[in-house]
């Protein structure tokens, strides 16, 4: 389930809306974004299943003029460290011109027959900001295949601070059609952010 819009109170009805820990998650958000008017928002609530337990998640992405904000609500059972049930919640405020990359991978059924204006079935928003970043070796080689030297490492790094999948059967239409909006939005804030150099 995703929910996006464009205001503060709009915002607050959401995560309401989401039933996911309203208070608690309402109160981290609100921290972080202090007094900014909220420009667009995106409330993503997943269900996973853990062995015999049922987890949910919440993630709540938040664009403000100046600031990117996400956050992360997640339950855990009774453990050895706690006795009773108990939830984490992180914020991070990341200032727009820190972005680095937005990407949004779509999934089409039938491509040779796509119309565009079709919902995909399924979206992939990836943000990147340099926080968290995945280093991918592999042993570098030469073009003989006699040669035995040792060539070292070659690889590739990719920005990985943010994904979030969802789709048209596990979330619904509007879900993805509210992860577009988002992502353009955000693509739209980074963009003007970097012509004018604040």
């Amino acid at each position: 389930m995703a929910k996006t819009g464009t205001t503060t109170q709009g915002l607050r009805a959401a995560i309401e809306r989401s039933g996911y820990y309203p208070a608690l998650v309402a109160e981290a958000v609100e921290a972080a974004v202090g007094g900014e008017p909220v420009a667009s928002y995106l409330v993503h609530q997943e269900t996973t299943f853990d062995s015999n337990e049922v987890r949910r998640h919440v993630t709540v992405l938040v664009l403000t003029d100046t600031r990117f904000i996400v956050s992360h609500t997640d339950e855990q059972a009774a453990d050895t460290s706690s006795p009773t049930p108990y939830a984490t919640t992180s914020t991070e405020s990341v200032k727009l011109d820190r972005i680095s990359s937005v990407v949004v991978s779509r999934v089409v059924a039938n491509p040779e027959k796509y119309v565009p204006g079709t919902l995909p079935r399924e979206v992939v928003l990836t943000i990147g900001w340099g926080a968290v970043s995945r280093i991918d070796l592999e042993p570098a080689a030469c073009g003989d295949p006699n040669c035995e030297a040792d060539h070292g490492y070659t690889g590739n790094t990719t920005a990985d601070d943010l994904s979030l999948r969802v789709s048209e059967a596990g979330d619904g239409p509007d879900a993805v059609r509210q992860t577009l909006a988002f992502a353009q939005s955000l693509s739209e804030a980074t963009a003007a952010t970097a012509a004018t150099g604040r």
